[in-house]
């Protein structure tokens, strides 16, 4: 089967980013598919191209890279033109080629362009990947405001929806969302997946890194608005209060609060405030393996209940339990199979007197990691995920 993906944030292991794409497209080439992945540059991925437009292999895996930047941190508008600019340079391809199936993984939505000239223009079957809400999330968290656009993106988003002959959502609740808002026929959740092999396989530490001498929560990932990420620094402020510093909450990644709350812990002397700067899947894996919990911190607003977060997979292959705030299918699934917690997004001191009690007693967190692992074998693992998703593209 030959196979066309328009997704902009392709990365491989090395990279500071999801793996899901190429995870999945991997062992699609290993199964003897032909598969192209159509994609820019984003600085938490490990791509660097020096040509506008440069093919590219990656453990098989043939990549077209447009030299699009696409960074967090840049403002809104730039972010906005960087997307435009990759829908529209992209859709030569969704001309040019003529695979057997073409998939446009979302967000952002204006990635479903070249698929949908794929369709109007070869007749190619449309799969469209739903990864984030658009624009429902960028309306409800107040990115969106103006009402023209609002309508168009609600008419761009409905006409994906009524083209694309499957729809594959990154959770139950955006599978649902789907289903219940556009009645679409043929909607399927397959999730993020786990690395068993990656973040399962026990990983020597640095005894170079202090860190590794304290116990502590760890967040990893994008460090914004929407990450909650303030609800992590007043944590700290919280575990200051109660004289329990000797807690540390670790944060690797990048973002665009990240330069703000380093200095506000350094300004306040937060010694539970902890940070290490945007670092390989591979470097992470231990990071991840010695903490007592992982932190999936969410902004509170009904969007985002259906969100499926790399981490959130990550630290269940690692056998670390979860520590969340949505009240969507995470939430379900933590309290059905006992291996995490949901506290509310606007209390960071509940937060605090969590960390104390896995603290001062670890066999809570010890009982959660066999279970931990189990689900993360059963519900997500990367190869079953990944077959899942070529049984409904062989559907088609």
């Amino acid at each position: 089967m030959k196979i066309l993906i328009f997704y902009q944030y392709f990365t491989t292991p090395k990279g500071g980013w999801g793996t899901r794409i190429y995870e999945f497209v991997r062992h699609w080439v290993e199964q003897g598919h032909e598969v192209e992945v159509v994609t820019s540059i984003y600085a938490k991925s490990d791509l660097s191209a020096k040509h506008l437009i440069e093919t590219q292999y990656h453990d098989g895996i043939k990549v077209t890279v447009i030299n699009v930047k696409i960074d967090n941190k840049q403002p809104f508008l730039k972010r906005v033109w960087s997307f435009i600019v990759y829908a529209f340079m992209s859709s030569f391809y969704a001309i040019w080629r003529k695979p057997d199936i073409t998939i446009a993984s979302s967000g952002p939505i204006t990635v479903g362009l070249p698929g949908l000239l794929s369709k109007w223009l070869r007749g190619v079957r449309f799969v469209f990947e739903v990864r984030d809400l658009w624009p429902e999330g960028a309306i409800e968290l107040g990115i969106i405001r103006n009402k023209t656009l609002i309508r168009l993106s609600r008419w761009f988003e409905k006409t994906l929806y009524n083209n694309a002959r499957l729809v594959v959502g990154l959770s139950p609740g955006m599978r649902d969302y789907v289903i219940d808002n556009f009645k679409h026929p043929n909607v399927i959740s397959v999730t993020n997946a786990a690395n068993l092999k990656l973040f399962g396989t026990p990983q020597s530490i640095s005894t170079e890194d202090a860190i590794f001498h304290r116990k502590y929560a760890i967040y990893t990932g994008n460090i914004g608005e929407v990450n909650n990420s303030y609800w992590l620094l007043n944590a700290c402020r919280e575990l200051k209060k109660m004289n329990r510093e000797d807690i540390a909450i670790l944060l690797i990644g990048e973002g665009q609060q990240r330069e703000a709350l380093c200095e506000l812990a350094q300004k306040e002397g937060l010694k539970s405030f902890e940070y290490r700067g945007l670092m390989p899947k591979t470097n992470l894996v231990a990071y991840v393996q010695q903490s007592m919990v992982s932190l999936v911190p969410l902004k509170g607003t009904p969007v985002l209940d259906t969100s499926s977060p790399n981490k959130f997979f990550e630290s269940l292959a690692a056998g670390v339990p979860v520590i969340q705030n949505t009240n969507g299918w995470m939430k379900n699934y933590l309290e059905e199979n006992r291996v995490g917690f949901t506290l509310s997004p606007e209390n960071p001191k509940a937060l605090a007197q969590k960390l104390v009690e896995l603290a001062d007693n670890p066999e809570i967190s010890t009982e959660m990691q066999a279970r931990a692992k189990a689900c993360a074998k059963r519900d997500f693992d990367q190869e079953r995920l990944s077959e899942k998703y070529m049984n409904a593209l062989k559907q088609l």
